[in-house]
Order: C-alpha cells, then structure tokens, then sequence
C-alpha cells in the first residue's frame, strides 16, 4: 500500500498518456496499490489537471499531442505552484543522453517502455516518501544551511530554498552526515533506494541541480566533488 500524505488521504497520481491500454494498464495496477488515479490524454489538458486536481505526482508521457511531455515538465517547473511537483517522466527513448536531457529540464525519474510495473511502482513511492508524504523528523543545520524536515522546508542564510524531492532527499541525505564522501553508488542507495535501477550519472544531474538552488550569488559552493571518489557536504578545498 502507498505512504499516507498527512490526513490519511490516498495520494493522487496524474497519468499523462495517449496510449489508451498502457493507461488503462497503468490505472488498473495504480489503483489496486491503493492510489487515487486522475488522467490527461494530452499535453494541454496535462497542465489544466495538475491545477484542477493538485496531484501528488505526475506520470508524464515524453510524446503526447499538443505538448510534448518535455514542454510540460519545463512549465510546470517554471510555476510557483508545481515547481516541486513530483515528475516520472515514461518514454520509449532508451538513449541515455534523453533521460539526461528530462532530468535537466526537471523531471525527479525516468523510465523507459516496456518498464516492470513492480518498478515502476516502487519508483513511485521513492519519489512520494522523498516528497514528504510521510512525516519527517526534526531540524538538521550544516553551517548557514538549515533544513526543517517536518514543514519540509530548507533555508539558507534565511533565504528560502526551492529543491524538488530528489534533491531535497539528496541534500537530507547530505547534512545527517556532513564530512563524509559518498559513491555515487552510495547516494544512489540512500536516495533512491537498492531495488530501484538508476544510472550513476543521474546523480551528477541532480548535484548539479541542488548547487544551483542552494548557492546563491557570491555564496560558498557547501557540496564538494572528490575526483574519482563522490561527493561531500563540507565545502573544503578538493
């Protein structure tokens, strides 16, 4: 069964697909896990659900009518409202430089067709715990970085900080043990889970995208890149 979002509501997944038997397929299996399922057949009507219905995260298609589901995820990445919206972006593009390229413009996950339902679902309730559907646990602070894990808020300096799940997980992850390198093969278990397949370069895209978020003009870069080895939270000389 999938994490409870705070009241016990069940979390609600936007399918974006035009492809009317994967989304049947797709509804079937989503709502036996217990989640409430809404769909879009395009892009156009993609973006009008998303502020409709206010999902927990987004199953967003690559080739749609209308817009495509690139354009999507670049819009809705680019509004204050949805800007951390969880997105799994489902295509049948298998070149690893497209899933690098729908990291980049926003989306948390890629998967790519035919994909294993069972992991595609365990994908899904990474992504839901990693957006704060379940409670959290307190305050963590690394020098002028303070994060609030139960208003699931970061903040530096007393400036807000905008991260979308992964790198809010990612930089979680980070500050419970600042100091310390990391494999990319160790950020990727922690963040995202030993069942879940993601290539390790995934998480260069996703620590480039929190340094971009967390340091601000004249700021000190606070995530440190070991060559060869990973990286580290402590902003020292590598």
């Amino acid at each position: 069964m999938p994490d409870m979002v705070p009241g016990g509501a069940r979390p609600v997944i936007l399918v974006v697909e035009d492809e009317v038997p994967l989304l049947t397929l797709l509804r079937y299996n989503l709502e036996k896990q217990g989640f409430r399922v809404e769909e879009a057949a395009d892009g156009q009507e993609a973006l009008l659900r998303v502020a409709e219905t206010k999902p927990d995260l987004v199953l967003l298609d690559w080739m749609l009518p209308q817009l495509s589901g690139l354009e999507v995820c670049r819009q809705l990445r680019r509004r204050p409202a949805t800007r951390d919206l969880p997105i799994i972006m489902v295509t049948a593009r298998v070149e690893q430089q497209d899933s690098v390229r729908a990291l980049d413009i926003g989306a948390d996950d890629y998967v790519t067709k035919p994909f294993a339902m069972d992991g595609l679902l365990a994908r899904i309730r990474a992504l839901l715990r990693r957006s704060g559907s379940v409670a959290s646990r307190g305050r963590l602070a690394f020098r002028d970085l303070v994060m609030d894990q139960d208003a699931h808020r970061v903040s530096r300096g007393g400036r807000a900080l905008h991260l979308g799940p992964t790198e809010y997980r990612l930089l979680e992850f980070l500050m419970q043990h600042p100091g310390r390198v990391f494999s990319r093969e160790q950020l990727l278990d922690a963040v995202w889970g030993r069942d879940i397949h993601v290539e390790p370069r995934t998480v260069d895209v996703h620590v480039r995208r929190l340094r971009k978020a967390i340091n601000g003009p004249g700021e000190e870069d606070v995530i440190r890149t070991v060559r060869s080895a990973g990286y580290a939270l402590d902003a020292e000389p590598g």
